[in-house]
This record gives C-alpha cells, structure tokens and sequence, in this order.
C-alpha cells in the first residue's frame, strides 16, 4: 500500500473515532451538569469536524501533479491544519462564554462517578488514537495527520485535567471549582490552537527541511559528486510531504554533456536515498560562471563512494 493510501486511510478512521468519544464525552456531561465536563465534550467536536477536514485534505494533497498545480497538491493538508487551528481557537471561546456565568452560579454534580467514568474511557480512547497520528504523521510527514493528533493530545491533556480537577471539587465540595476548571481548560485550548496554526503557517512559507536532513543531503552530494568541482545555492524546503531540492552543479567547462548528465542521476539518486520521494532540480553550470549561495564540495574520484 502507498504511503498516500495509508494517510488516508487513518484520515478515515479518525472520523468514527472522534465521533465516538464525542458521544461518550456528552453523555458524561448529560448525566453530571458539570461544565468542565460539557467543555471537554465541545473541544471533542471540534476534533470531529478537524478529522472530517484532515481527510478532505490529504485525499485531495495525494492528486498528482496537473497542468495547473505542476508541483502538486502538497500544501492542502498545511491549509487543513490551519483550520484546524482557528476552530480550536473558536472551542476555547465557546467554552469561556459557556463557564464563566457558571462561576458567579456553580451548580452541583449529579451522578459524578458515573460521569467521571465515561469521560475516563473516552480520554484512554483518546489517548492511544493520539500516538498513533503522531507517530504516523512524522513518518509519513503529512501535517493534516501531525496537527490532528497534536490537537487530541491535547484534548487528552484536558481530560486528564477535567478529572483530577472534578475528583477535587467533589472531595472539598467547592462547586465553583467545576466552572473554573472549564476556563483553564479553555485557556489551555487556545495555546493548542495558537501552536497548530504557527506551526501550519510556518509550512506554508516553504521552510527548509530540518537540520540533520540538511547535513545528510549535503553528505550524499559530497559522496557521490565525482567528476564534478562541486555544488553551490544548494536549497531545499517542505511542501507536506515532499521534500524538494534544488542546486547548481559546477562541471568542467569542456566536459560533454553526456558525462554531466551521468553526474546528475548518481547525485538524484544518492540524494534518494537519504529523502526518499525528493523532487531534485540541478542547474549544470560551466566553472567559468560566479559561485553563489551555500557550497558543497565533493570528493575527487578515487575518493567517491561507489
């Protein structure tokens, strides 16, 4: 199965799953009143709509390249988390308004342990879905998947939170402890969403990839450049999945064409095999012309790698 099948796959699955601990979460609260209780539940909702989204978005980023999008369709699942973003934001506001007239009026739990309960099996649901985006997100690198588990970790984390807070108000008898607890679990929302909506927008602006990825692009170019003088303006940036690299490779300048090209493949695939997928663009250029940018020198040939 390709990797863009499995994306979506899981996508898919994310939308019965939020649904169900959705429903869990609200007739936690149906049976309880409690307002940290109905705030959690809120935040789940958006989870359902996020995870609805999250699969519109990577269905639509695995469409191969067109003539009108010749680099493909990569950055919809950046334009996902986004979104995902701005409805975590709008939970948190939804959830304040919903509290706040309850702390000048705290009403107390009805059938508190049987509440606490279901919220419990919900957030355990919550917890191993999470570690599975996460952990798919980051080896696919599909952002839709990475911010969609971000978001219900947190989600977890607010649970949790909800919980020890409730086991707090019901051992001291402050109800007003419920209400208050709704808005710090707001408060924690909107830092969630503040982080997903960077992060996605910071994807948008074509960042570099990371790093030790850098370093070992540079060392696979360094390996397998032999023939050449060496590469300069290497540059590389993330588009969702894929990785694009782009660089100009200085040859001799009576060198055939023939041999240069030969370069070219052992360096696309040698870079390869370090970012399986990259989208690779070298400029042969004569050494007669002005190097420029971050340089790259290679290994003379008794040297290179085979």
């Amino acid at each position: 199965m390709e990797t863009s099948d499995r994306v979506k796959r899981l996508a898919l699955w994310g939308i019965p799953l939020s649904l169900g601990v959705m429903g869990l979460k609200l007739v936690a609260w149906w049976v309880t009143g409690s307002v940290a209780l109905l705030s959690d539940g809120m935040e789940s909702s958006v989870n359902v709509v996020a995870a609805i989204v999250a699969f519109a978005a990577v269905s639509y980023a695995a469409r191969p390249a067109d003539k009108t999008h010749p680099f493909g369709h990569h950055k919809a699942e950046y334009l996902s988390a986004v979104l995902e973003g701005v409805l975590i934001v709008v939970a948190a506001l939804l959830i304040v308004a919903e509290a706040v007239p309850t702390v000048l009026a705290p009403v107390p739990m009805e059938a508190p342990a049987l509440g606490l309960v279901i919220n419990f099996a919900a957030g355990a649901i919550n917890a191993a879905w999470a570690y599975v985006l996460i952990r798919a997100g980051r080896r696919y690198r599909s952002p839709a998947l990475s911010a969609d588990g971000q978001h219900i970790l947190s989600d977890v984390v607010t649970s949790v939170g909800v919980l020890v807070g409730l086991v707090l108000a019901l051992a001291t008898g402050y109800a007003v402890l419920d209400p208050l607890l709704a808005v710090l679990v707001a408060l924690n929302i909107l830092y969630q969403g503040w982080k997903v909506i960077a992060h996605s927008v910071d994807g948008l602006m074509d960042h570099a990839v990371e790093p030790d990825e850098a370093e070992a692009i540079k060392a696979a170019i360094a390996a397998h450049g032999a023939g050449s003088l060496g590469v300069h303006d290497l540059k590389t940036r993330r588009a969702g999945a894929a990785t694009f690299v782009d660089f100009h490779l200085v040859v001799p300048a009576r060198m055939p064409v023939g041999e240069a090209h030969e370069i070219c493949d052992r360096l696309e695939d040698a870079i390869r095999a370090v970012q399986p997928g990259a989208q690779i663009a070298i400029h042969v250029e004569p050494e007669t012309e002005k190097a420029h940018g971050e340089r790259v020198r290679v290994a003379p040939a008794t040297e290179a790698a085979p």
